[in-house]
């Protein structure tokens, strides 16, 4: 397919699917608590997904069962919602969502942590959404690819923290996961140059212990391979001549 690019009005169409995205995160959000199971975080997402009139990106995707992923403490991406799942106190968990809205696709992610937190989960989780924000203020034409990854690697690997690399962003729109992959490591100045009409989906996945995981018998939960912690912010960005615009920010 190559890399397709934007007009100003299909913008605008994947805008509506990120804010259905962005609702349904803020409803689970509100939903998050001790003794609440990641299964009726599921269901929640569902219900609000079809309130919004949407159709989830995720349920059926390559056999994917359910219309959310929740990935837990040491689980990095694409957990799978479980009755047996249940909340506590101090856990962060990781919630991604993705929806179509009259066949433009939104995606985005978000770390909520449950309180009490460590201060060193809290400071992972803070250090990743920091990352996607620097990641974003790259997203200018003219830059490159390698930018935007550098920004994430040089911010959280001086704090002591690993980056994901068996995982990246994407591109995205009529696909959810469209040309071109988006790593979240790299050098500036290198890789594609970013024009204007790309929308990418930029979504740093940080290890507070090494950045190797590996996938369950499931097919899918991915966890890191010393059990540390892992965090994941995501949002659908796109490329505009007024610099970055993030779709899936209410």
């Amino acid at each position: 397919m190559g890399i397709q690019l934007k007009t100003a009005a299909q913008i605008s169409k994947m805008r509506e699917a990120n804010l259905i995205v962005a609702d349904v995160l803020d409803t689970l959000e509100a939903a998050i608590a001790p003794g609440v199971s990641t299964w009726e975080l599921n269901e929640i997402a569902a219900r609000r997904l079809k309130q919004l009139k949407g159709e989830s990106a995720f349920l059926g995707y390559r056999g994917y069962p359910a219309v959310l992923c929740t990935s837990v403490n040491h689980v990095v991406v694409h957990g799978i919602p479980r009755r047996d799942v249940v909340l506590n106190d101090g856990d962060i968990v990781s919630i991604d969502f993705g929806a179509f809205k009259d066949g433009w696709c939104g995606d985005s992610a978000r770390t909520i942590p449950i309180p009490p937190v460590t201060p060193e989960a809290q400071a992972l989780v803070d250090a990743t959404r920091e990352s996607l924000e620097l990641a974003i203020a790259k997203c200018h034409p003219g830059n490159r690819l390698g930018d935007i990854g550098q920004a994430i690697q040089a911010h959280v690997e001086p704090k002591g923290y690993s980056v994901v690399r068996q995982f990246v962003g994407h591109g995205i729109g009529r696909k959810m996961h469209e040309e071109p992959h988006v790593p979240n490591y790299g050098k500036g100045g290198t890789g594609l140059r970013l024009s204007e009409g790309l929308v990418v989906a930029i979504e740093p996945m940080i290890n507070a212990g090494g950045p190797e995981v590996f996938t369950e018998e499931d097919g899918w939960t991915a966890v890191t391979k010393d059990g540390s912690l892992s965090a994941h912010f995501e949002h659908s960005v796109a490329i505009t001549g007024n610099g970055p615009v993030v779709l899936s920010r209410p």
